[in-house]
């Protein structure tokens, strides 16, 4: 699994500065060649004081002791260098950066808690896929970012629709629908979308991935039962950027796409459009497409405006434009007859606006008012129905960051909803139109009872227009024991609003889902987490990290569908809960120039409304993941991965075989400027029409299975990275 480099990775806020304490150290940091001032550089002391320079390159970090200090200033490719300091100190250092030859381990800067911690001391655990690994699956899978979450422990990637390729994120065993997905920590991708919103997010157009699994409910809202991922988006520099991709698979998969940003003193702009082009192939010669017939065109543009040191303000656009079509080959060729009809044909296009302005006020304070409207049509044409429909999301949120002397304070309001709409030239569908809407207040408090004891605590309060009010308390602490060991633990509460175009594991048709009944109430859930971190430095440039996580999640009245004789789905609400438990055991060891990942994910989901075969299906209990990671001088590096999906259940069907994955990657430089990349996925093609044939009925009118494993088999792809600005 790919993961951020513990030993540096600062957990910030993006705030200019740290929590208010008695001394400070502070800073104005430029580019030693081009004086000009440099966002996000890192200074931390040996205590884990730290903070991360702002728009204008200053960086102000809070010590509660006077006293000798010395400071590391760190930033990505530039060297870094050493203060020395006695508080209290009133002088403003100003610090000049020299371009580095070698590049350091990258420097992330977190937002989704909001809090000024040190990734590894938080209460609330971060996974963070980074810089580097953006630009990696750039090269690898450049549609989009499935691939990158699935290699997280604890999470898997289930393909819903063997026709369209509709796929959902499954964190700690449960459903897709209890994971909330954010962009720039605001909710766009749920209802109507499915799963497609994760389908047509390009890595290249983001700074960074960040994850938390298990309840996190207070300061994003409902949703977030099994986890959420948050998509950070890309903020322009100094520097002129700009990078180009282009690739192509042996499954006939084309993409090309291109990104720029630049930033001055008052103005900034990033810019990213991708293009992708795949032919539908039938990849086991059954008759019916396998990967389907597919055209994407994505556009972000985003204007940063910086009236003074203090304020920035973004604005941006968003489109997708994007045609499906799978389902019979000879129909998909332009051959239909009276035996070949069966398609399914997709036509989705999401516009979205968004909104950040965030201001620094006395006294470290930090004011952040944002929003954003996102309106998803769909057109979902077969060769039996056409429905259309179209849905609006929309989310705004103030808040306040206040920064003490040992503890700091977040809290806001926001409002959250989605508005869904039958179009005109619809067929006639039992679903009627509907609209969800929430407003909620919340408040979370961050503690240093101690130099080894974190302790946070979080309370939401939110009103909902159908299903009433919810209280959300939520309670984490972390403790270090020593430089070595350290726990780390948590309990939350969270809900759930009914929907009955969320996604789910199989891909009902929408012609069959019938309306929320009047009496349906929403889901409720608690969540805990209990974990154990070791690091050790076991000799110069040799380190191990384990992590072992415990979870457990029970959610209670759980909407479930049910699927009568007729295909008409019912949704009601079950008399006993879902559980899911198990742990993660995650190890890094790095051993100079080379790193190892493994990871083994153990889980126990049941529904325990049924009276037998409770197991949730297609889950598997037991999954093991590795890779490694190996860099031969400069100019070349290799990555080799697998992974071990245990035995799935099946409502209906017999118990699935266990698969093996893997993959390999090869990366060669040339210069700074070109990178190829040569990467093969599934190398021993496992499929699961190996195993079984995925549909039954006859080629007009087929039924198709769940899907349980890959169906595309074996994928070799090319791709060239140019980055003509890179010095």
């Amino acid at each position: 699994m790919k993961i951020k480099k513990y030993s540096i990775i600062l957990l910030l806020l993006l705030a200019p500065h740290t929590t208010n304490a008695q001394y400070s150290f502070k800073a104005i940091i430029k580019d030693k060649d081009t004086h000009l001032r440099l966002t996000g550089v890192i200074a931390a002391d040996k205590h884990g004081h730290g903070g991360a320079s702002n728009d204008s390159g200053v960086v102000i970090v809070n010590i509660p002791d006077a006293g000798t200090d010395t400071f590391s200033i760190m930033y990505l490719g530039y060297d870094t260098i050493t203060i020395a300091v006695t508080l209290p100190d009133a002088a403003w250092h100003e610090v000049d950066l020299s371009a580095g030859e070698g590049e350091l381990e990258e420097v992330t800067i977190v937002s989704s808690t909001r809090t000024n911690e040190r990734i590894e001391n938080a209460p609330i655990k971060v996974e963070v896929l980074g810089k580097e690994e953006m630009e990696e699956e750039n090269t690898i899978k450049p549609a989009n970012i499935v691939g990158i979450i699935g290699d997280v422990s604890g999470v898997q990637i289930q393909q819903s629709s063997a026709v369209s390729g509709n796929t959902n994120v499954r964190i700690q065993g449960l459903n897709g629908q209890y994971t909330q997905i954010l962009r720039d920590g605001m909710p766009l991708y749920e209802g109507f979308s499915g799963g497609f919103g994760v389908l047509q997010i390009p890595p290249l157009d983001l700074q960074q991935v960040e994850l938390i699994k298990g309840s996190a409910s207070t300061l994003y809202g409902g949703g977030a039962i099994a986890g959420l991922i948050n998509l950070i988006s890309k903020k322009p520099t100094e520097t002129q950027e700009a990078v180009f991709t282009v690739n192509a698979t042996t499954l006939q998969e084309e993409d090309v796409n291109a990104y720029f940003a630049k930033r001055s003193k008052w103005f900034g702009y990033t810019f990213f459009a991708g293009y992708t082009h795949q032919n539908a192939v039938d990849v086991n010669g059954d008759g019916f497409s396998d990967v389907p017939d597919l055209s994407t065109v994505t556009i972000h543009p985003r204007l940063f405006f910086y009236p003074d040191s203090k304020t920035m303000l973004a604005i941006g656009y968003n489109g997708t434009f994007e045609r499906r079509l799978g389902g019979d080959m000879q129909v998909l060729d332009g051959h239909p007859d009276s035996l070949h009809q069966y398609y399914e044909k997709d036509i989705t296009q999401r516009h979205t606006g968004e909104l950040i302005f965030e201001r620094s006020l006395p006294g470290l304070v930090k004011l952040t008012v944002k929003g954003s409207v996102s309106s998803f049509n769909r057109d979902i044409e077969t060769n039996i129905d056409d429905i259309k429909g179209n849905e609006v999301n929309y989310y705004a949120e103030a808040s306040v960051f206040i920064p003490q002397k040992n503890n700091s304070i977040v809290a806001g309001v926001n409002t959250t909803g989605d508005n869904f709409k039958k179009l005109p030239g619809s067929d006639s569908i039992a679903l009627n139109d509907f609209y969800n809407n929430a407003v909620g207040a919340f408040a979370q408090y961050t503690v240093h009872l101690q130099s080894q004891t974190t302790v946070e605590g979080g309370l939401r309060a939110d009103h909902t227009m159908s299903y009433g009010n919810f209280i959300l308390p939520r309670l984490a602490l972390f403790h270090r024991f020593n430089d070595t060991w350290a726990t780390r633990a948590g309990v939350g509460l969270g809900y759930k609003t009914p929907n009955p175009l969320e996604v789910q594991l199989i891909d009902y048709p929408e012609q069959d889902l019938q309306p929320l009944p009047s009496n349906i109430k929403a889901e409720r859930s608690a969540g805990y987490n209990l974990e154990g971190n070791y690091k050790k430095e076991i000799d110069e440039g040799v380190n191990v990290f384990v992590n072992h996580a415990f979870f457990l999640t029970q959610i209670t009245s759980p909407v479930i569908a049910t699927q009568l004789a007729n295909d008409e789905v019912f949704f009601s609400n079950a008399d006993k809960p879902i559980t899911t438990m198990g742990f993660d055991t995650y190890l890094k060891l790095t051993i100079k120039s080379l790193e190892l990942y493994a990871g083994y994910t153990y889980t126990d989901a049941e529904r325990k409304y049924l009276s037998q075969n409770q197991f949730m299906p297609l889950t598997p209990r037991n999954k093991v993941a590795f890779t490694a990671l190996k860099a031969f001088g400069k100019k070349w590096r290799a990555s080799l991965e697998g992974s071990y999906v245990g035995v799935e259940y099946r409502d209906g069907y017999i118990n699935t075989q266990p698969y093996f994955l893997t993959s390999l990657m090869i990366e060669r430089k040339f210069g700074k400027m070109v990178t190829i990349v040569v990467n093969g996925e599934n190398l021993l093609d496992y499929r699961q029409t190996k195993y079984e044939q995925i549909y039954t009925g006859t080629i007009t009118d087929p039924t198709f299975k769940p899907l349980w494993a890959p169906i595309d088999g074996r994928v070799i792809n090319l791709s060239v990275r140019i980055t003509p600005f890179k010095k």
